[in-house]
């Protein structure tokens, strides 16, 4: 890439998510940032030799099998979701992924009500060792991954998170 094309806003691209500025990749905004660097010409395609990795997970699914996989991920989240509950019932939190299991894959979200969705991921990390997904302002993402999470790490997160944030009538 020449770089007299790299400020050129009018030289048509490919854009793709690595082609948005790393500093703000993960806001996912409609429009894209790109850098006026090489990285705005990247449309997201992985390096050959990072697919390696990729294809032998895609063996890990194919042996496991995708109904395998979604009753785990049913179980996991459903438990989840009632840990979650009984979080929420005395705290300014709110569930706000749809309750149905049809609605959803295996990822509940938690809007927080006051404070910054990403301090709390960042407490709940360093604090707890539990990695939650930050989407500012006020939601919180928790994803029981079925092939590799478990029932403790689900009520990890839960109790992480009520130790957190407090309760409204302590």
């Amino acid at each position: 890439m020449h770089e007299r094309h790299l400020g050129d806003p009018d030289l048509p691209r490919f854009e793709g998510w690595w082609s948005t500025a790393a500093a703000t990749r993960f806001e996912m905004t409609p429009v894209s940032r790109p850098p006026a660097t090489v990285e705005a010409w990247q449309i997201s395609n992985p390096p050959i030799f990072a697919m390696g990795p990729v294809r032998t997970s895609l063996e890990l699914f194919d042996a496991v099998g995708m109904p395998t996989l979604r009753a785990r991920s049913l179980r996991l989240t459903g438990w989840l979701e009632s840990l979650l509950d009984q979080v929420v019932a005395d705290r300014p939190l709110r569930v706000v992924t749809p309750r149905d299991p049809d609605r959803r894959g295996c990822q509940l979200s938690v809007r927080i009500g006051a404070g910054s969705a990403a301090e709390l991921t960042k407490r709940l990390r360093y604090e707890h060792g539990v990695i939650a997904d930050a989407r500012e302002p006020d939601v919180i993402r928790f994803a029981p991954v079925p092939l590799y999470s478990s029932y403790l790490d689900c009520w990890r997160a839960a109790a992480a998170l009520a130790a957190t944030v407090g309760r409204v009538n302590p």
